[in-house]
Formats: C-alpha cells, sequence, structure tokens
C-alpha cells in the first residue's frame, strides 16, 4: 500500500497562504493588539526594577511598590510643572497684544519695504469681530447640530481611547507576575541546537534596548535643563515651556532641536523684536545645546553602547518617518539597535563559517612570472 505524499511546491504554499491569512488577521485586530504591545514594552521597561525589588519581597508586592512609585514621581511633576506651564500660558496670553503691536509697529513696516506690498493693520476687536462674522455667515443651525454629533462621536472615541489607556497598566500587571514562566516557556520551544546562540542574541538585543533607554532618559532630562536655563538667563518669558518641550522632544533626533529652535525664535521675535542681539543668544543657546548633545551628552551616556553611528542614526530616523511616520521616528533607534545586534552574530557567523574560511580556486595575489 502506497502513502500519499504531498507536493513540497503545494506544501510550501499552503504554508505562505496561512501565513498571509494570520498576517491579515493580526491587521484587522490592530486596534485590539495596540494595547497589548504598549503593555509589553512597559513591561519590559519595568522588568529590571521589579526584578530586583523582588529580590527582598515577593514578586506582586514588588510590582504593586513600582506602580505606586511611578504614581507618586509622576504626581510630584505634575504638581512641580503645572503652575509654571499655568504661568508660561498666561504670559503667552498677555503678550498677545504686544505681539499685534509689534506687527503693526514693526512686521508691517518690514514686510512692506522689502516686498513693495503694504499688509494691513490688525486690531484686537476686529479680529474677534472678524472670527464672529465668519461663524454667521459662514455656519448655520444645520451645521451646528453635525457639529455636535461629531463632538459627541469624537467624545465617545476618546473615550473609547481612555479605557484603553486604563487597560494598559492592567495588562501591563499580569505581563509583569508571569515574566519569568513566559520566557522560560519561550526559551523552552527554541529547537536544542540553536538554543544558546539564540538566547545569546536576545540577551545583547537586551542590553542594546537597556542602554539606549536608560542613556536617552538622562540626555532628555539634561538638555531639557540645559534649553531651559539658557532660554531664561537670555530673559525669554517662554524660555522654561520651550526648554522642557524641547529636551522631551529629543527623545527623537533632532527634532528637539528643531523644534525649540523655530519656537524660541518665533517668540524672541514676538518679545524682543528683530533684535539681532537677542536672538543671536537664543540661536547660540541651541548650539550649544546641540553641541553638548552630540559631543557629551551622547558620548558618555549612550556612547559606542548600542553601535549605532551618527549617519546611521539619521538614516534610522529618516527611514523610520518615511515608513511609518511619527512612530516610526520613535521606535527607529531601539528597532536600528536590535537590528544592528542581529546583522553584527550574522556577520560574526559569516567570518566563522567554511565559505568564508574555504581555499580559493585562484590565488589572485601570488606573483605571475
Amino acid at each position: 500500500m502506497s502513502s500519499y505524499r504531498i507536493d513540497p511546491f503545494f506544501k510550501r504554499l499552503f504554508i505562505l497562504a496561512l501565513m498571509a491569512i494570520m498576517l491579515y488577521a493580526l491587521f484587522l485586530m490592530r486596534s485590539i493588539i495596540a494595547p497589548f504591545v504598549a503593555a509589553f514594552a512597559l513591561a519590559y521597561f519595568l522588568n529590571p526594577l521589579v526584578g530586583f525589588l523582588s529580590r527582598f519581597m515577593p514578586r506582586i508586592i514588588a510590582i504593586i511598590a513600582v506602580y505606586l512609585s511611578c504614581i507618586a514621581v509622576v504626581s510630584a511633576l505634575l504638581v512641580w510643572l503645572i503652575p509654571m506651564l499655568w504661568a508660561q500660558l498666561q504670559l503667552a496670553w498677555e503678550s498677545l497684544p504686544s505681539l499685534v503691536a509689534w506687527y503693526n509697529e514693526t512686521g508691517r513696516l518690514w514686510i512692506g519695504r522689502y516686498t513693495n506690498k503694504n499688509p494691513p493693520a490688525l486690531h484686537l476687536n476686529v479680529i474677534s469681530n472678524s472670527a464672529i462674522d465668519f461663524f454667521q455667515n459662514n455656519y448655520q443651525v444645520s451645521d451646528a447640530q453635525s457639529l455636535i454629533k461629531q463632538a459627541l462621536s469624537s467624545g465617545a472615541s476618546v473615550a473609547n481611547n481612555f479605557g484603553l489607556a486604563v487597560m494598559v497598566p492592567i495588562l501591563t500587571f499580569y505581563f509583569l507576575i508571569g515574566w519569568r514562566s513566559r520566557l522560560k516557556t519561550w526559551q523552552n520551544a527554541i529547537p536544542k541546537p540553536y538554543e544558546n546562540k539564540i538566547v545569546q542574541i536576545a540577551k545583547d538585543c537586551d542590553d542594546a534596548l537597556m542602554n539606549f533607554a536608560k542613556g536617552q532618559l538622562l540626555v532628555m532630562l539634561l538638555l531639557g535643563a540645559i534649553y531651559a536655563v539658557q532660554l531664561e538667563l537670555i530673559g525669554l518669558k517662554l524660555g522654561l515651556i520651550i526648554g522642557i518641550s524641547s529636551g522631551i522632544a529629543s527623545f527623537v533626533p533632532y527634532l528637539g532641536f528643531g523644534i525649540g529652535i523655530i519656537a524660541a525664535i518665533i517668540a524672541g521675535l514676538f518679545q524682543f523684536g528683530f533684535d539681532w542681539l537677542h536672538l543671536g543668544m537664543i540661536i547660540g543657546a541651541f548650539m550649544i545645546g546641540q553641541i553638548a548633545e552630540g559631543y557629551i551628552l551622547q558620548p558618555l551616556l549612550l556612547g559606542d553602547k548600542i553601535g549605532l553611528s551618527p549617519l546611521w542614526v539619521i538614516f534610522s530616523v529618516l527611514a523610520g518617518a518615511s515608513l511609518f511616520g511619527f512612530i516610526g521616528m520613535l521606535v527607529a533607534l531601539p528597532v536600528s539597535a536590535v537590528l544592528n545586534v542581529i546583522f553584527n552574530h550574522a556577520y560574526n557567523a559569516y567570518l566563522a563559517s567554511r565559505w568564508y574560511k574555504g581555499k580559493p580556486q585562484l590565488d589572485l595575489w601570488r606573483d605571475v612570472d
């Protein structure tokens, strides 16, 4: 009795079709999978601290202690930052009349001098009346009803997103509780001949990600402090909020510098006018911050720990932005660090292979008589 054998081509085709169906199903469930991915990433970065505390107490108590510590730190930061940010926003609102006055007295004349056009003057009451007339002439009752419906649907979407945000800490808690057993299960599923090598690659990736996370956090904090202190010393009224925002945005390379210097120059123009001394000091402050980031903070706090040169950093960020937008910019460097580890292992395996070390068929360096 002959056994029926499936053709290898159809077997591979079936496997590829099954993988395509699974990927498409994951794509359809992306809104459901997103909080699980976010929770896993959060658990990954919190696990070292939980693991350290679990040496002295039960793991579940260590997780609760980490949660309470995070809540306390965030609350303290909000208590410290919110009054200062509110004061900065009040300064911005109070500077609106001076902004209009600067435009009417300086900016409008400058535009007219170099463009041969005479833009109209601005007045606050005219602006408010124009806004009211615009809404009265362009929006009717039906538009208001549709606006309310849209606001309600947006509110439902916000509520849904809020529910997902609440779900993430809960999922993170369960990920942290079963972290060790889950890693053990994954390790046991690795084919035994490749277990040691795969575990070593995973450990190297883990080291690269942790070094990146710790170093980048310190860079953000110190860079934000450098920007904020310099702008406050210059006398820029919005210097604190611009400096802190620039430091936070520096998580994406060159984004914090770009946003910060543009916002600071605009605020400086409104506050000081075309005062080249103050504008030069603002530009100089960001140049100092950029030099400190590139030549002091990153070499000391990141250095070669993630193994990426400046060229690869720029390429990774641009490629991530091109492929996945803003999210791609955020994950570009950690993903590049992991890919760099995998490439280094693959390259070392290639150098150790018989294909690389094999005897050449023709010695091109041999002297020819």
